[in-house]
């Protein structure tokens, strides 16, 4: 079976430093958000105490600025030497949000109802474009606050003690919010949607079946035909015993954010 390269090690990489280091931000935040719920002691004790649950938050925080840091230096790479500048912005493989995207969301919602067809899609769907932005402004919102409470020294010679209240509402609103979309609509756009349910592989296995492109992005199949780039990007899957691995991976981080999510419900009735 003829398989499309959708996503490069690089990329696949990248994913998995943010999907555990998101997982580790969650476990060990919420229980200082939720401290008089009573799983938060448990979950605190799991992680080995209070000190060694503000270590992995630094750690993981250091670790999310690192992997930000290496996009942005990539994205520019890619646009200045590998295109030579050569990149439309709003063009079908830029994540920047343009008129189609707005028509995609009307036509699916009508698509939902039964009122017409799906629309058809190109490399990008708009909700995988809000994920990728919601995570510049995830970042930039609570690393930025979360940066006001780890130096409350530093930044305390430039601002205001009123800004360390406006920081820690943000760090802990924004994170909660980041939480909430990630283990819920993230999760269900893209592994427990009925066409992808239980997992959808494409990032752990880094290429798409091409009857699958053919049929979930029907732009971009025909695009890649009319350019002549269809047999560029088709490549030999990696082995399969890599790809499962991914799986069981995949698996155990959607388990992980469930019960996670779980615990933040069962936090709000006590906060």
């Amino acid at each position: 079976m003829s398989e499309i390269k959708r996503f490069n090690a690089y990329h696949r990489i990248l994913h998995i430093v943010m999907a555990v280091s998101f997982l580790g931000l969650v476990a060990s935040g919420m229980p200082l958000r939720y401290s008089e719920a009573p799983w938060a002691a448990w979950l605190v004790n799991l992680l080995g105490g209070y000190k060694a649950a503000g270590l992995i938050h630094r750690i993981c925080g250091v670790v999310t600025f690192g992997y930000f840091a290496a996009h942005i230096l990539f994205v520019l790479y890619d646009i200045v030497v590998v295109r030579k500048l050569r990149f439309d912005p709003f063009g079908p493989e830029s994540m920047v949000p343009w008129v189609k995207d707005i028509e995609d969301i009307f036509y699916n919602f009508k698509w939902f109802f039964g009122l017409g067809p799906q629309p058809r899609f190109d490399r990008w769907a708009y909700w995988e474009k809000f994920d990728y932005w919601a995570v510049f402004w995830g970042v930039g919102m609570i690393g930025v606050s979360g940066l006001f409470l780890w130096f409350p020294e530093f930044f305390g010679r430039v601002f205001p003690g009123w800004a360390f209240n406006i920081a820690t509402v943000i760090h802990s609103d924004e994170a909660l919010l980041a939480a909430g979309f990630i283990f819920t609509i993230h999760f269900f756009n893209t592994h427990l949607r009925p066409e992808k349910f239980p997992m959808d592989v494409v990032i752990f296995s880094g290429t798409l079946p091409l009857q699958e492109l053919r049929h979930e992005r029907p732009l971009e199949y025909e695009r890649l035909q009319q350019e002549g780039r269809l047999d560029a990007v088709t490549v030999k899957g990696q082995p399969a015993f890599l790809t499962d691995l991914g799986i069981l991976f995949g698996f155990c981080l959607v388990i992980i954010g469930m019960v996670l999510l779980v615990l933040i419900i069962l936090g709000q009735f006590f906060s």
